[in-house]
């Protein structure tokens, strides 16, 4: 499985017969979509607006269980960020590929409940928005969701990027990696996650966005 961030909290998660692209709204943001005919695209929310000429193979946008090619794709129900108790507009993703979990928690609250983590279960890699602002999740908020799932990685998304044009001011990358309290352990352009590889130990990576 291979992880390339494109800023946001847009991600491309690529196993051998197919990749899957979640939360491209990267065009309402001023820059261009990232989204091929041939891709299945996720939303995490219904913040997230796709281009409109996006055109995937499929589209994922809610709760459910999918078998995409050879990736098992299972969509748990989640409070948003900004929405009242109760309320269960935001998916969160678990994709599964070749014995190798990565969770996408897009914009949440970032409580969750004994039976979402059941739902979740373990998971290698988890990507969890940091720039904060009353938008989405910052550093505290994110450091609650590691320590509530415990992944063996730590991606951050959705910090202060200068070639996109967030809604509300994002917190830069440096302060929020400050306040997770977590030494990067790689900084990379892309991410080859294999089974066995991964440490026992939390650790945190820094994907670079390709823009």
């Amino acid at each position: 499985m291979e992880l390339q961030f494109y800023g946001a909290n847009c991600v491309a998660v690529s196993g051998k017969n197919v990749r899957l692209v979640i939360d491209d709204n990267l065009a309402s943001l001023g820059a261009k979509s990232v989204t091929k005919d041939s891709d299945v695209v996720l939303v995490t929310s219904p913040i997230i607006k796709l281009a409109e000429k996006a055109s995937p193979k499929l589209l994922i946008d809610g709760p459910g269980e999918y078998e995409v090619s050879d990736v098992s794709v299972y969509g748990i129900a989640a409070r948003g960020h900004m929405d009242e108790a109760g309320s269960l507009k935001a998916t969160m993703y678990k994709l599964v590929y070749n014995e190798v979990s990565v969770l996408i928690t897009g914009h949440i609250y970032p409580e969750l409940s004994e039976q979402q983590l059941e739902q979740i279960g373990e998971v290698d890699a988890m990507l969890v928005p940091v720039g904060g602002n009353g938008y989405t999740l910052d550093a505290v908020g994110a450091l609650k969701l590691v320590r509530s799932i415990e992944p063996r990685l730590v991606i951050p998304t959705h910090y202060d990027d200068k070639s996109l044009k967030f809604e509300v001011p994002q917190q830069p990358l440096g302060q929020a990696i400050k306040e997770l309290a977590m030494e990067p352990q790689e900084t990379t352009a892309k991410l080859k996650l294999k089974p066995g590889e991964l440490s026992d130990v939390t650790q945190l990576v820094v994907l670079e966005a390709s823009h």
